[in-house]
């Protein structure tokens, strides 16, 4: 156990791939973090045939900037008129695809697939996840939990450690590369206050009355190599984190971790909240 931990950073994305934002505080609930009565990855950018678009093809996303204010989600982009759509929408629900699941989301009309199509030169539609639908997390990590997620890759809750981007910042310094922020890494909380990396061998973290267990490494894409406030695509930190940080089971390298929430759903959490941990060994 450590009694040094607090939570450092808390991020929500409302629209899985675009831009998200930092709080305060947030609610938990066993699809992860949410606030303003949206939860994390809520929302989806979709081609016209119902699968999922992300930064990974198309990384003007990381320059659509949501906010929730006034019961409405508003997406804006540069030197685009702001797009705002009722958080109430619960018609049209089509099928849509997100990786390997099969679920469904509420079309949020013509109007939000126009802007989408315009910023991004392609054909998309904006959905918010259909809860007809259960999104179960894969049972081989999460077991009999009965964990689930909306449009997140995997799992609900992604942790990374602070002193984790440290290290990595470290190394690239030496080789005179640029340092690179957090938001590469599109974390939900931040932890401050373990040694680098020590979030690959934690069971669980406490959060007041919340409890989250972290049930696998994050492995990383080429998202990571997007700046986020610019959309340019560079190289690093994808080699740098191949020389120490390959996991040879899941096939690339590691960076954070997942958590699933098994106690104190409706709890909510704030930064600089004491975080107690335990290890698995």
């Amino acid at each position: 156990m450590s009694d040094d931990a607090y939570v450092s950073s808390l991020h929500l994305y409302p629209v899985k791939g675009c831009r998200g934002i930092d709080l305060d505080a947030a609610e938990v609930v066993t699809t992860g973090l949410a606030a303003a009565g949206v939860g994390d990855r809520e929302w989806m950018v979709t081609g016209s045939d119902g699968r999922f678009l992300t930064q990974r093809e198309l990384q003007r996303l990381a320059l659509v900037e949501p906010e929730i204010a006034d019961e409405r989600l508003r997406l804006r982009a540069p030197h685009m008129p702001p797009l705002e759509v009722a958080l109430s929408l619960a018609k049209d629900s089509r099928a849509v695809v997100v990786w390997r699941s099969d679920v469904r989301g509420f079309d949020a009309g013509e109007s939000a697939a126009r802007w989408l199509s315009d910023w991004l030169a392609c054909d998309a539609r904006l959905v918010r996840f259909d809860r007809s639908v259960t999104r179960h997390c894969n049972r081989d990590w999460v077991g009999s939990s009965g964990a689930h997620t909306l449009f997140a890759d995997g799992y609900p809750v992604l942790v990374i450690g602070r002193a984790s981007l440290c290290d990595l910042n470290d190394r690239l310094r030496g080789r005179g590369d640029p340092t690179l922020p957090m938001n590469r890494f599109r974390p939900n909380i931040v932890i401050d206050g373990l040694p680098a990396y020590d979030e690959d061998h934690l069971d669980t973290i406490r959060i007041g009355d919340v409890v989250l267990r972290l049930v696998k490494p994050c492995i990383r894409c080429q998202v990571t190599t997007t700046d986020q406030a610019t959309a340019k695509v560079g190289v690093e930190p994808l080699p740098t984190l191949g020389e120490f940080r390959m996991d040879e089971r899941l096939d690339g390298v590691r960076f954070g971790m997942n958590a699933i929430v098994i106690a104190g759903e409706g709890g909510a959490i704030a930064t600089g909240a004491p975080a107690t941990v335990t290890y698995r060994f």
